[in-house]
């Protein structure tokens, strides 16, 4: 109920701000609703990904959030090189940490976040990194994901 008076409230501010010739607020303060996960593996391949998904939010008018659970050093030279990344200033991108088993990641963060559009991942082999967890248990859980998972292969095109 407080998820959508919030909303509700959002909208009509944002109509204020329209009516006052106030696009670009007007605009920010709906933008808000929508957002892309990206999830880093600590490949090369996560570049590709990257410009992937800062690809899609431009396109929707989205946030770029960016959940890694890699603490290698290849990760964190990548997260500097998005930063770089022609467009990246002006789509913007908060970087979430997580720890442990990248599925779990995903399912936790998206279940705080429900404003998450869909889900972009490098491939369906990093999403069994780091778990420990039964398999049945995550299969569940995966079952009961609340937004579309996209893959970004190696050999398709961003």
């Amino acid at each position: 109920m407080k998820k959508r008076l919030k909303e509700l409230d959002d909208t009509f501010a944002a109509a204020a701000f329209a009516e006052a010739g106030e696009f670009e607020t007007a605009k920010q303060i709906l933008k808000g609703r929508k957002k892309v996960l990206l999830t880093l593996t600590g490949r090369e391949s996560d570049l590709k990904s990257f410009r992937y998904a800062l690809n899609i939010c431009k396109r929707i008018d989205a946030e770029l959030e960016i959940l890694h659970v890699s603490r290698s050093i290849g990760t964190l030279k990548l997260l500097k090189q998005f930063q770089d990344e022609p467009g990246a200033e002006k789509t913007g991108f908060r970087i979430i940490e997580g720890i442990g088993c990248l599925k779990e990641a995903i399912i936790g963060h998206t279940e705080k976040s429900p404003d998450i559009q869909f889900v972009v991942v490098e491939s369906s082999e990093a999403l069994n990194m780091d778990c420990t967890k039964n398999e049945r248990v995550l299969s569940k859980a995966w079952k009961n994901l609340k937004c579309p998972l996209v893959l970004v292969s190696e050999a398709s095109g961003a």
